[in-house]
């Protein structure tokens, strides 16, 4: 061995640059590697600005911004954020702070066979693909809500089916595809499987929110990636738990639903979008406050991730 006085300057730093790494790169690699890409969705804090929201997601390591509604405005274009004259200022907000809106959502609904009723909500529809294509925006969510009792549930589907090609091809040319919520009574894994395949378009997919379809269908989590995986582009992330019969969102670790089984599915499985967490502030104003229930979940994101 030599002695320590042979050891060159070159030979030194060399030595300690490699060291350096092995002790820090890999580490601080696999760390990138396990880390979420995490979103929260503005229905969880209704009475925020676009400021306060920038601010908040930046503080908790969010990177994305799920708008659904602001100020409580939940009509999307017609907020002054997302006006012609200050597209341009809310994208420099946004882009300076390494955040982007990653999903608009809508409130299009797509199984009423009425034709006034329907266009109405195609063409909010379209209006949400049009805003997201000037905010760089690649997803507008559109959804059933609870079936129309005068039609089958067969027809209910068909129509969505049919809405979802029609928006889907007004996006053709355009960056955004339209993705249909799980949601209402469009839960069970084989109606959404038929559903989808009706509709199999470039700018189609899904948002996966699997706490609203286990609520009612139990069915497994790791089933319903299996077979929805190719679909989904999108999650919305909750937990709940029942009192009273009654369904009470909690926060993550509080919850009944086994919702680390959908985030393992999704992680083992080759996701790679956004874990947004839906917090339905807006909905229900007796939830706990967003700057502690928005924080929670991405401490306890970051956690689990860690640890695998």
């Amino acid at each position: 061995m030599l002695p320590t006085h042979h050891f060159t300057r070159r030979g030194f730093i060399q030595t300690s640059s490699a060291l350096a790494l092995s002790l820090t790169g890999l580490p601080a690699f696999a760390k990138e590697m396990k880390s979420p890409k995490l979103a929260f969705s503005t229905l969880g804090c209704p009475d925020w600005t676009l400021q306060q929201i920038v601010d908040f997601a930046v503080k908790h390591d969010f990177t994305g911004i799920e708008v659904r509604g602001l100020l409580r405005q939940m009509d999307l274009p017609q907020c002054k954020e997302f006006s012609q004259e200050n597209i341009p200022a809310t994208l420099r907000l946004l882009n300076d702070r390494g955040l982007k809106f990653i999903n608009l959502g809508s409130g299009a609904t797509l199984h009423f066979s009425d034709p006034a009723i329907r266009k109405k909500n195609i063409d909010d529809g379209k209006r949400f693909i049009d805003l997201a294509s000037k905010l760089n925006c690649p997803f507008v969510r559109v959804f059933p809500n609870n079936f129309p009792k005068e039609q089958t549930k067969s027809q209910s589907m068909e129509l969505m089916a049919k809405g979802m090609l029609e928006l889907a091809e007004f996006a053709k040319g355009s960056d955004v595809t339209v993705l249909l919520e799980t949601h209402g009574d469009l839960l069970y894994i084989e109606d959404l499987v038929q559903v989808m395949q009706a509709c199999e378009h470039k700018h189609t997919g899904l948002v996966w929110d699997m706490t609203n379809m286990w609520v009612k269908t139990k069915e497994s989590p790791a089933l319903a990636y299996t077979k929805l995986k190719k679909y989904i582009h999108h999650t919305h992330i909750k937990n709940a738990r029942l009192v009273d019969d009654k369904l009470v969102y909690t926060r993550m670790a509080q919850g009944e639903v086994p919702i680390f089984e959908m985030i393992d599915a999704l992680m083992h499985g080759g996701y790679d979008g956004y874990y947004s967490f839906e917090w339905e502030k807006m909905w229900h104003p007796e939830l706990e406050e967003p700057e502690l229930a928005i924080a929670d979940y991405a401490k306890v994101m970051k956690d689990y991730f860690q640890k695998q």
